[in-house]
């Protein structure tokens, strides 16, 4: 008997752990729309930039239950942010390691995705692999992105008070305070 092909694009979670398959391969980074838009706008990735992945199949006996399903991912990639610090493109290497218990029906998923630690999603017989990976990514993503030293040192004055040329924000504030009935 032969191995099963199976398509990562519209993958069977529940054959695919029912065989223990295994899959792993490399995407364009330019495939992942939403994670390549993530990057600094003068540093799109470029077309050798990818995103290599694995997933792995298991089901797990349960005692007294329902043979579990999950699936067992990883994806590694490295992607230009902007520091929030100078303002500058810096290489932020994302690595995800995730897995995912597959229940029958969305109400029994999210049942049990707020009562466990366990990530829990509804099975079905054509998941996106690369939509949930991308989704994985982006939430790897770095709320503030900033190098640990800034390769340019920021313009900074040396007794701390903001430059004499520019006004006070708050200048416009004074004058709308007149002495007046109300005051």
């Amino acid at each position: 008997m032969t191995a099963r092909e199976f398509d990562p694009s519209r993958l069977d979670v529940a054959a695919f752990a029912k065989e223990a398959a295994r899959l792993e391969g490399r995407w364009p980074l330019a495939l992942l729309d939403r994670l390549a838009s993530a990057a600094v706008a003068e540093a799109q990735p470029a077309i050798a930039t990818e995103v290599a992945w694995s997933a792995r199949g298991e089901r797990r006996p349960v005692h007294a239950g329902e043979t579990q399903v999950w699936l067992h991912l990883g994806a590694a990639t490295c992607l230009a942010l902007e520091c929030q610090r100078c303002l500058k493109p810096m290489d932020v290497p994302l690595q995800i390691e995730r897995s995912f218990l597959f229940v029958h029906g969305e109400d029994a998923a999210a049942q049990l995705d707020a009562d466990s630690d366990d990530d829990v999603l509804a099975l079905t017989r054509a998941l996106d692999l690369r939509e949930l990976i991308e989704d994985e990514l982006l939430l790897a993503l770095p709320l503030v992105p900033r190098h640990d030293v800034c390769p340019v040192p920021l313009a900074i004055p040396a007794d701390g008070e903001p430059p004499e040329d520019k006004p006070n924000p708050f200048a416009a504030l004074a004058a709308l305070k007149r002495p007046g009935p109300l005051n």
